[in-house]
């Protein structure tokens, strides 16, 4: 499929996430409302933030080591084990329902989230086998999109990583934009118009302000 153009005819947003991140989360549920007021159409796709840190685990703090030992990896294996068997049509609303209960009800990453997930989509229950098995069945192709993903914008970010087509039809990629809540309806809109404004700029490199509040991640 064409980077600039997809099947509806619509603007192709390319968004790869992992489930557990929270700041993820709350951009994917900011680019939804995006998708009422302006003319483009999400496209899904996941990225690890355990991939991400295997070249670091050992530098990191033990309790952030733990988390992305094990719990990082058992919701995506179950979502990568979804999109190829069922496609890749089922990976915005099993994302969703994923983030509503980990992130929304505070259910965090647990089997029990997982297997819930699943059900509110009409997706096999046995499917979360999964969530536990070491050698994965399809760790070749996670670690594929997630490659995909972070080879747009560089090691040093993490989740999400949003790619959209620039003016010379070429591919505008970058991380983010980190915001909480998301934003509604024009507000939502100005912000996607800004952060395409900034991410076209060839020379941009980063923006940052400070904040008081972010979201909770006690129950990861």
């Amino acid at each position: 499929m064409s980077e600039t153009a997809s099947t509806s005819g619509k603007t192709p947003v390319d968004f790869w996430f992992d489930p557990l991140c929270p700041w993820a989360w709350m951009t994917s549920r900011w680019v939804l409302e995006v998708e009422k007021v302006r003319d483009i159409e999400v496209r899904w796709h996941i990225m690890s933030l355990a991939v991400l840190n295997e070249p670091k685990i050992d530098e990191l703090p033990e309790e952030y080591r733990e988390l992305l030992e094990t719990k990082a990896w058992q919701p995506i294996r179950v979502v990568t084990a979804a999109w190829q068997k069922h496609g890749s049509d089922i990976l915005g609303p099993l994302y969703t329902a994923l983030g509503t209960r980990i992130h929304n009800e505070g259910q965090g990453p647990t089997r029990e989230a997982v297997e819930g997930a699943l059900a509110d989509v009409g997706l096999p229950a046995d499917l979360i086998e999964y969530f536990d098995q070491k050698d994965f069945e399809f760790d070749a192709e996670l670690r594929a999109s997630h490659k995909e993903g972070i080879d747009k914008v560089g090691q040093d970010v993490g989740t999400p990583v949003i790619a959209v087509p620039g003016p010379d039809g070429e591919q505008i990629a970058f991380f983010g934009p980190v915001v909480t809540p998301a934003p509604k309806g024009e507000e939502a809109a100005r912000l996607w118009d800004g952060t395409l404004a900034v991410a076209s700029v060839p020379g941009f490199y980063e923006i940052k302000r400070s904040r008081t509040k972010g979201p909770d991640f006690s129950n990861l």
